[in-house]
């Protein structure tokens, strides 16, 4: 069988053990994003399988259609939203999706928070200059942690900022409010509070169609003038353009980030990018190894059970694939 692994920015899954596991297979590995629609076309033109990190590639149904081999899509990590699921059942490619617990993610975030508030990257580069101690960073103890996304990773954050001596609280639909207070976390009388009056907000969602674009430039701007904004989420959740207002406007104000509108930056040329107000990583909340060993090791696994004929764990296990596919395919 023909696999294709799209998108491994970092050239490392080779590296992984479980990669052994397709030993006997052809498999094509890509580093940088294809250029357009046709060259992505074109590096799966003869593959039965591929397999996607996260939504790092789209695969809408203009071209699932235009890949008659395509038997089976693995996905190293949640079903993507711009995967075309009912186009895949439609043409007979089953889907198979991996699961993680979300614990790099929130390590990141606390990491983020903390490097943020203590100025550590800076701190870090004028004592490279022959500078010390440059400026007064803050400490957490004491202040208001807003967690907007009481998930799986977002409760793993709210317990971090407890063991800091920090006062949580949390926002977002009626359901993710009253699984924080039944876990004994406050909860915020209004949205317009919770941002007004957080000192770190950190964002939990998950982007859906009700929620992107769902946070204004307008909302931020009433956050304190030292506030910090987090996003380890998903940076669509923010409008258009409202991180520069709120850069701008200088409320809140400091962010840390980690996800960004278009992905991945390959170039440093960012107005956020330098600001000295923002610290900024590549995405990768769930770039880790023991992460990528679990994420990887499903989907090649996912691939091996469909080939010996198994349905049970596809995400559409009712699919017709369009012909049957062997090892020696």
């Amino acid at each position: 069988m023909h696999i294709v692994i799209l998108d491994d920015y970092q050239d490392c899954v080779r590296t992984l053990a479980c990669f052994s596991s397709l030993q006997g297979h052809r498999v094509s590995v890509y580093r940088e994003p294809a250029a357009d629609t046709q060259a992505l076309i074109a590096r799966l033109a003869t593959a039965q399988a591929v397999v996607l990190t996260r939504e790092r590639t789209a695969m809408p149904a203009a071209v699932l259609e235009r890949l008659p081999q395509l038997r089976i899509i693995s996905c190293a990590g949640a079903l993507p939203g711009n995967l075309d699921l009912a186009a895949c059942t439609e043409r007979g490619i089953a889907v198979a999706q991996s699961r993680g617990t979300g614990a790099p993610t929130a390590e990141l975030c606390w990491a983020l928070i903390l490097a943020s508030r203590r100025r550590l990257l800076s701190q870090a580069q004028s004592l490279r200059q022959g500078r010390w101690q440059s400026e007064l960073g803050q400490g957490l103890q004491g202040q208001r942690l807003g967690i907007w996304g009481y998930g799986r990773v977002g409760q793993q954050v709210a317990r971090f900022g407890q063991v800091f001596g920090m006062r949580v609280w949390v926002w977002g639909r009626d359901g993710t409010r009253e699984r924080a207070l039944r876990d004994g976390v406050a909860v915020a009388d209004s949205r317009a509070d919770f941002i007004a009056q957080s000192d770190v907000l950190s964002l939990h969602l998950s982007l859906t169609p009700e929620t992107a674009g769902s946070i204004s430039a307008d909302e931020l701007m009433t956050m304190k003038p030292d506030a910090l904004l987090v996003n380890t989420a998903r940076a669509q959740l923010l409008q258009a353009g409202a991180l520069q207002q709120v850069l701008d406007a200088g409320r809140p104000g400091y962010l840390a980030l980690d996800v960004f509108e278009q992905e991945p930056v390959w170039t440093a040329e960012q107005p956020w990018l330098h600001h000295p107000r923002v610290l900024a990583t590549p995405h990768i909340g769930f770039v880790e190894r023991d992460n990528y060993e679990a994420y990887f090791s499903q989907a090649f696994d996912h691939l091996l059970r469909f080939l010996q004929g198994h349905r049970e764990h596809l995400v559409n296990p009712a699919v017709v694939p369009r012909t049957s596919v062997g090892p020696s395919a």
